[in-house]
């Protein structure tokens, strides 16, 4: 099973905070323990550590996503097609065309059930944009891109009151 490989994306979350490693590693456990017969598509990209699944080995079938952002540690959960998405609690963040997430600060204030469901939808939706079903794969970990330049971690800083 594909979660096993995690090399290359132990390797590019080194930089980060070992709690922000933690979170994002519980949040993808979460993701694979849910689509096991899905692919991880990993990108160490300028801005932000991200890893998501898809059924077959490309970024327009994405389904939801992890990241880790460079510049305030923040994790997020997404959903590349987020704007198809039902979400009648309205806990999704984002004003674009297509992009949703929640902003992850723990596991124990993280609405499992809710994201399941809205997981769910957004696979259903992603195996509506494959267009050839010979492309679905199942069960890898695929490094898809490694940005030779990173930006560069800024340390929080706290406020003195």
């Amino acid at each position: 099973m594909s979660k096993a490989q995690t090399i290359d994306l132990l390797k590019f979350m080194e930089p980060f905070k070992p709690e922000t490693i933690e979170l994002a590693l519980w949040l993808r456990d979460f993701a694979w323990d849910r689509f096991p017969e899905t692919n991880e598509l990993v990108y160490d990209a300028y801005n932000a550590v991200a890893f998501g699944w898809s059924p077959t080995e490309k970024l327009g079938q994405v389904f939801c996503n992890v990241a880790i952002w460079r510049t305030n540690q923040n994790v997020i959960f997404g959903f590349n097609w987020g704007s198809e998405l039902h979400d009648p609690q309205k806990m999704l963040i984002g004003n674009g065309k297509q992009f949703r997430y929640i902003k992850v600060t723990g596991k124990d204030d993280f609405p499992k059930e809710y994201i399941y469901k809205l997981m769910a939808d957004a696979y259903i939706n992603s195996l509506a944009k494959v267009k050839n079903p010979k492309d679905i794969i199942k069960g890898f970990t695929i490094t898809k891109s490694v940005s030779p330049v990173k930006r560069e971690l800024k340390p929080k800083v706290t406020k003195s009151k």
